[in-house]
């Protein structure tokens, strides 16, 4: 009876909020601005990676983050790859990165044929367990002419990729405190924190890269997209060099400085992104006014809580979360089956990237934390139209 019960105040808890609006999880808001810019692609024949759409997005972003550079590419996966491939990540690296976490991280890792090392994962801000994370590097680290390698695989450990996982800013006063204590360059997962800031300060700029992603379900869409942020000049303009194809400007000749890649961002995703960011501040102010109406509307429910931005941060809630407690966790995939037959399309957290198949044997530290979380959470209807109208 108390799980039926639950199961129904959940769901009406979700209907009163979402009402007659989108049961998807999270739908983009588009409209004429979009339509309009995409028809200006079309007439002038610019739909491809050359284009006033693609420069003028950089430069709407580096405006919103504050960032020195913007680089835009295809997708967030990509940009990931780009960023560790410029730091010389390799068959011989091994990088510290979040289990609890999108995989997009760990497959960029792989492309370059090094290995995620999966690392622990805390409930506050779902961010990295720093603390544990701190005594278990004192463990496993050995320093040989100043770099950093795993003392059981004698591979080496550079970099330290931390995510703001459903736009929650992590705790990077504590994070840059630990890099600089172990000699780590920290490389900003932020694809799901476009328009969140950490003490006033945008995510993605912290670190030596950081990513966003504009793909199809995030607070702003490009179709398919993402961007690298670095404050490193020299860095930057290699980084850009290579993501198109590292061709050597000349008005014929087709000549070229390194192994490159053609990820440069098409004009047509460009012009999609340069419409949305001009809606960014609302769509977020109607996320935010979602999280408050999600969150009265769960005060009166047991065993449940709705997930808030962690202490001075503004996130973007890209992704509203209702985290179960010790006693309805178990229920977790009962609740989930129940929301979907009434047609509401929530989702439980990804599994663990260690549990996948091509990531099984990887390293790992204990993972006790994530391993709970990956049981309690579980992301609701989202839609920034859902939080107020957008007209």
């Amino acid at each position: 009876m108390y799980k039926d019960n639950l199961n129904k105040k959940i769901y009406s808890s979700i209907k009163k909020v979402v009402k007659n609006g989108p049961r998807d999880l999270h739908i983009p808001a588009l409209g004429n601005k979009e339509l309009q810019n995409i028809n200006i692609c079309i007439k002038e024949n610019m739909v491809s990676s050359i284009g006033r759409f693609t420069n003028e997005f950089e430069e709407r972003i580096k405006k919103l983050t504050k960032a020195k550079h913007a680089i835009a590419v295809t997708n967030g996966t990509c940009a990931l790859q780009l960023c560790l491939h410029m730091l010389d990540i390799n068959k011989n690296d091994e990088v510290l990165m979040p289990a609890l976490n999108f995989i997009a991280g760990a497959n960029a890792v792989s492309a370059l044929k090094a290995e995620p090392h999966f690392i622990d994962s805390q409930i506050y801000d779902l961010g990295i367990n720093t603390k544990k994370l701190d005594i278990y590097l004192q463990k496993i680290l050995i320093k040989k002419n100043g770099v950093n390698y795993n003392r059981y695989t004698k591979k080496r450990i550079k970099v330290l990729m931390v995510t703001h996982i459903f736009g929650h800013p992590c705790n990077l006063d504590e994070i840059l405190k630990l890099a600089k204590k172990f000699n780590l360059l920290v490389v900003e997962d932020a694809a799901e924190g476009i328009g969140s800031f950490y003490k006033k300060k945008h995510v993605g700029i912290f670190g030596i890269f950081g990513v966003l992603s504009f793909n199809g379900n995030k607070t702003i869409t490009t179709g398919g997209g993402g961007i690298i942020l670095t404050n490193n000049n020299k860095l930057a303009d290699l980084t850009r060099h290579i993501s198109n194809t590292a061709k050597i400007p000349h008005k014929w000749a087709y000549r070229y400085s390194h192994v490159g890649f053609n990820y440069r961002m098409p004009n047509l995703n460009a012009a999609l992104g340069c419409a949305q960011l001009q809606n960014l501040s609302k769509f977020i102010t109607s996320k935010r006014k979602l999280y408050l109406k999600y969150s009265s509307n769960f005060k009166n429910v047991d065993k449940v809580s709705i997930m808030r931005e962690p202490l001075n941060c503004k996130s973007n809630y890209w992704l509203q979360t209702l985290i179960l407690t010790s006693e309805s966790h178990r229920e977790r995939n009962k609740i989930i089956k129940f929301l979907n037959d009434k047609g509401f399309r929530v989702r439980p957290v990804w599994d663990l990237i260690n549990k996948n198949r091509p990531y099984r044997n990887c390293q790992k530290m204990d993972l006790s934390e994530a391993n709970m979380l990956e049981k309690k959470l579980i992301n609701l209807p989202s839609s920034a139209i859902l939080g107020e109208k957008l007209n």
